[in-house]
Order: structure tokens, then sequence, then C-alpha cells
């Protein structure tokens, strides 16, 4: 009975082993599969790069004197390319609408205005919805910019300007899937998003007035004065108290630091909670001892008309993260209030 123990034991240590090796063979294959196609598809955009010229600078040339927006139009993998480019066309200051060219022919030609440019994305240059609308974009005045995988087609023949989207493989292992080639399209329709902003001169101010419900609005649209904390909630000592009146002041007002202030309001340092923590790791009496030998002297300060993404940088931008920042007037140059990390995080639902 031993012996048939020991011997059941053995096959499942040996069976666990077996599976362990065969796991660690499967992630080893999908890691590398992984790369492969990332590498596939970082090497189908340079090539693309590589390729771009004049009808690159004419669709850009094309769009900026359109006279109000700009139509993106696919199916398909196509299609979902296409409204992703819509979405950013129109966050970077070219207002762009998506139209689905199934969807185009029951109604959604109704977005048209005279002269409105239209980008077509097709992989294969024939898509059979696409070519039927053809006749529609030409009766709308509409120039024809088509990014292809196969420039020399029916919808590049019938196009105003032809941008070679075309990839050497797909770089799925069946070489099927529209993975290099959708990708390209997305490449190429970002380029023209950021080349129509930059000849627009679109300024950050204007990304963020797109943006406003973000963090990314929020950072740019945003004061330190709107979010911070006034001095009067703040735990405030003075340089000759002890470290048993700043935990007192901060256990009344629980921000994360203490200010250090001057007689007349000006900042001389600040004492964190993380300070205490330290000091108290290595001295054990520690109540009495004064905040002007605990406390960091001339601290980095955040102005109140600093935007929140401002004071985020001062904070996060660092060998050493800090995660509370004292707000100091520039005029006067008194502390005024303080603010935290976790403020600039905190949406605003006032």
């Amino acid at each position: 009975m031993f012996l048939k123990q020991l011997f059941l034991k053995q096959l499942l240590r040996n069976k666990e082993r077996i599976n362990i090796q065969h796991m660690n063979s499967i992630d080893s294959k999908s890691i590398a599969t992984g790369r492969d196609v990332m590498r596939t598809e970082a090497a189908a955009i340079e090539m693309a790069a590589g390729r771009l010229g004049t009808s690159f600078a004419a669709a850009v040339d094309t769009i900026l004197a359109a006279p109000s927006k700009v139509v993106v139009c696919g199916i398909g993998k196509s299609g979902h390319i296409g409204a992703k480019l819509a979405a950013t066309f129109s966050s970077s200051g070219t207002p762009a609408v998506f139209l689905h060219a199934a969807e185009a022919i029951h109604g959604d030609l109704g977005v048209y205005q005279p002269g409105d440019p239209t980008i077509v994305l097709s992989k294969s240059g024939s898509t059979a919805e696409v070519l039927r609308l053809l006749p529609f974009f030409k009766r709308f005045q509409s120039p024809i910019i088509a990014v292809l995988g196969k420039t020399d087609s029916p919808i590049g023949e019938a196009a105003d300007i032809v941008i070679d989207a075309s990839v050497v493989q797909e770089a799925d292992p069946l070489n099927l899937m529209p993975t290099s080639s959708s990708t390209v399209s997305l490449a190429i329709g970002d380029a023209l998003a950021a080349a129509l902003a930059k000849a627009r001169n679109f300024t950050a101010e204007e990304f963020a007035s797109f943006h406003p419900g973000g963090q990314l609005g929020r950072n740019l649209l945003m004061t330190v004065q709107e979010v911070m904390h006034p001095i009067g909630s703040v735990a405030c000592v003075t340089r000759d108290a002890t470290l048993r009146d700043v935990v007192i002041a901060m256990t009344r007002a629980p921000l994360g630091a203490a200010c250090v202030l001057s007689s007349v309001g000006s900042l001389e340092g600040i004492i964190t909670d993380g300070d205490i923590r330290r000091i108290l790791s290595t001295e054990a009496d520690i109540l009495d001892k004064q905040v002007g030998a605990c406390m960091t002297p001339k601290p980095i300060a955040a102005r109140p008309e600093m935007t929140l993404g401002e004071a985020v940088r001062i904070m996060e931008d660092r060998p050493s993260q800090i995660s509370v920042l004292p707000v100091v007037s520039r005029e006067a140059g008194r502390c005024v209030g303080l603010i935290r990390l976790h403020d600039a995080y905190q949406p605003n639902f006032s």
C-alpha cells in the first residue's frame, strides 16, 4: 500500500511538472506571436510613412479649404477605423462626421453640405457599398480623398486624391485579418488630423475646450485656485511649535500636511504625514521636538493662477513624487492654501 501511494504521488508530481512546462511553452509562443504582430504592423507604418508625398499634402489643403466639415466613410473594419478618425478630427479642430457606407443610402447622406470633402477608407479599393456612393459624392460636389490598400482600383480611379495605404502582408499568422492594413489606415488618418491641427495653429486651450469632461480638460481648464483647500481649512503652525501641536492641527485639518508660516503668513516650510512617520521610526520621543528642526524649509509651491496640469507636473515629474503642494500668492508672497494630488484627480461634480 505504501509503495502504491508513493507511486501515485510521484505520478501527480510528474503531471504537474508537465503541465507547468506545457503552460510555459504556450506562454512563450503567445509572447513571440504578439511581438511578431506588433513588429509587422510597425514596419508597415514605417513603409507607409516613407510613401507620403504630394497626395497627402493635397488632402490637407483640400480639407483646410472645406466650407464646413469632413465626412469619413467606410464599412467593416475600415468603418470602425473611420469612426475613430472622425472623432479625432473633431477633437483637434477639424469638424467631422462618420458616414456608414451601408446606412448612407437610407437617409444618412443628409449630413452633406455642398463641398464637404469625403475621406473614403477601403483596403481592396473596390468595396461595393462605397462604389455605390461615389456618384452621390460627386453630386454633392464633394472632393473624394481615398485611403486605399490598393490604389489601382475602381475607387482609386474615381477619387480626386489617393493616399497609398498598401501593406506587404497582414500581421496575423494567416495573413487574412485586417491588422497591418487597418493599422496603417489609422496611422494615415492620425497623420492627417495632426497636420491639419498644426496648419490651423490649434492650441492646447482649444483642445481642452473640446474635452471638458475628462482629466485632460480638467488639467488644462481649471486652475489651482479652483481646486485648492483655502488656508483657513489647512493645518498651519509656526516654526517654534512642537510636533504635538502639528499632530493636533493635522487631526483637525486632515489634508496630509501642515504649512509652517511666519507671523505675517509667508511660507517658511512644510511638514507632512510622511515626515512625522520617518521621524518616529528613528526617534522614540518626538512630540516635544520643534517644527523648525523637522520641516522641509522653503518647499516648492504652486501659484493660485497655475493650471491644474502644471501643479500635477510639479508633483509627479520628479525623482521622488510629492502628494501635497502649498499654494503661495505671487504678489504678497503669502500662503493662501494647499493642493493635494488627490484633489487634482478628484472629479468636480458641483
